[in-house]
């Protein structure tokens, strides 16, 4: 993690006002969060839904070295080190930018609608094998947890793995200056943001922000299965300097899967450029594979030895609710995917329960997805079309939007095997009453709908 004397950190947010008699006081790491901040760090209050600079008695109790002060705000700490900037969140880029530029670390950043997280713990796994590695923790992804990584890198750390989230446009072009990836990955293109950005083609164009603070000598990894995105990549005046590689299902790309064989604890598959490595997941479901091909490609891109690739996809420490199968005490299984949707991630997930074989009873759980702006009713309608009354048992639903699976869905399943509820009680009442001992559960919903909630609610 970062540490500098508080001379050195008020030249790098470009603050003023620190004391003379502070200036050689050295911080241990950064910290927006009064809460779990640890002693001797520096406390950024940031202004949000709540205003940080409200927490300083308690950063200060806590342990705090020192802190910013945004200027408009009044009663700055007495008696405390004290560097004032114009805007804290400003100032925390100014200082995540700053020791960037400071390391010899080479970074990879990681964007796309689905896939970022699970494609960042497998390129983190793959290349730990050879270098020092430090990765985004969890999905701290936005303006706030890109920089907040950055500042958590060790002096010696080889290559940072970012992964970087947007709502918005300029916001990736933002993460990708601070970080200066060498080599940028970009996953897929989906639904996801149709609300704020309006359409997919606009979304290819924020995901491709990410080019814009490239090194000048690196690589491009990304989804050749994507026409509106590899138009777009031919079209965009990358350098010459740059490599582009394509993965994906297709055989025109570099990186495709030549055998999948899918298992209810994982998947098995082979790959070219690979034929001969037999790859393991621990992830159950074929959109897995194409993450696993940008990894691999990652992987390649810095030498890792092949006989170290299948290792490092085997024991890849996944961040969790994504396709964790959890066993219940009643007997049944959980299949937990709550950490968020998409009209494309369900898609995926409809495929793989349709093949997934050795349960008594397939029971599939579905949470609204958010975000999808004026056409929301229409990919609801269509999740309702995928699913299939031959392969799957009961269709269960949570939220307003929802109703539209349940509406679409009830003309082809026998009646009473769709249901739709307003509140988590009442859903969980009843899956726990019709599951029984062999059978699975998989439950899945947008990150605002919170469904893991409901596994608690039903286990407990």
């Amino acid at each position: 993690m970062i540490q500098r004397t508080l001379n050195e950190i008020e030249r790098m947010v470009q603050g003023t006002g620190l004391l003379e008699k502070y200036q050689e006081l050295k911080i241990h790491g950064v910290s927006m969060d009064s809460r779990t901040l640890h002693s001797d760090c520096l406390f950024i209050p940031i202004v949000r839904d709540k205003d940080g600079h409200r927490y300083i008695d308690e950063a200060v109790s806590r342990g705090a070295a020192a802190c910013l002060w945004q200027q408009d705000h009044p009663d700055p700490p007495e008696h405390f080190p004290v560097i004032y900037v114009e805007n804290t969140l400003d100032a925390l880029h100014r200082l995540a930018g700053a020791y960037r530029r400071q390391l010899k670390v080479r970074t990879i950043g990681i964007t796309g609608s689905n896939g970022k997280t699970t494609t960042k713990d497998w390129v983190a796994s793959l290349l730990a094998s050879t270098y020092k590695v430090q990765s985004t923790e969890g999905s701290m992804n936005n303006h706030f947890g890109v920089p907040l990584t950055l500042l958590q890198l060790e002096e010696d750390t080889e290559i940072a793995v970012l992964e970087m989230g947007m709502s918005g446009l300029g916001e990736i072009e933002q993460l990708s200056c601070l970080g200066r990836p060498e080599v940028a990955v970009i996953t897929l293109i989906g639904e996801s943001h149709l609300a704020e950005l309006g359409s997919r083609e606009a979304i290819v164009q924020a995901k491709l922000e990410i080019c814009n603070g490239m090194e000048s000598d690196g690589a491009l990894i990304f989804n050749g299965d994507d026409p509106l995105l590899v138009n777009a990549i031919e079209q965009k005046s990358l350098p010459s300097t740059i490599r582009t590689i394509r993965f994906g299902a297709g055989h025109h790309n570099d990186y495709y899967p030549l055998s999948i064989a899918l298992e209810s604890q994982g998947t098995q598959f082979n790959c070219h450029p690979r034929p001969d490595i037999s790859y393991w997941l621990a992830l159950s479901g074929k959109h897995y594979v194409t993450n696993a091909l940008a990894a691999l490609a990652v992987a390649d891109y810095f030498g890792i030895p092949a006989e170290q690739t299948e290792r490092g996809l085997r024991e890849a420490v996944l961040s969790g609710m994504r396709m964790e199968v959890q066993s219940s005490s009643k007997g049944f299984a959980w299949i937990n995917d709550s950490f968020n949707a998409s009209p494309t991630s369900v898609k995926a997930a409809i495929a793989f329960l349709h093949e997934l074989d050795g349960y008594q009873r397939k029971i599939v759980v579905l949470g609204d997805m958010l975000d999808l702006g004026e056409k929301e009713v229409e990919y609801h309608r269509h999740i309702g079309e995928l699913l299939d009354a031959q392969k799957l048992d009961y269709v269960f639903t949570l939220g307003p939007l929802s109703l539209e699976i349940v509406r679409i869905a009830s003309l082809t399943f026998p009646a009473g095997r769709v249901q739709a509820y307003e509140n988590k009680e009442e859903l969980a009442k009843a899956i726990g009453l019709l599951v029984a001992p062999g059978d699975v559960v998989f439950i899945k919903g947008s990150r605002g709908m919170k469904m893991e909630e409901v596994i608690s609610m039903v286990s407990g």
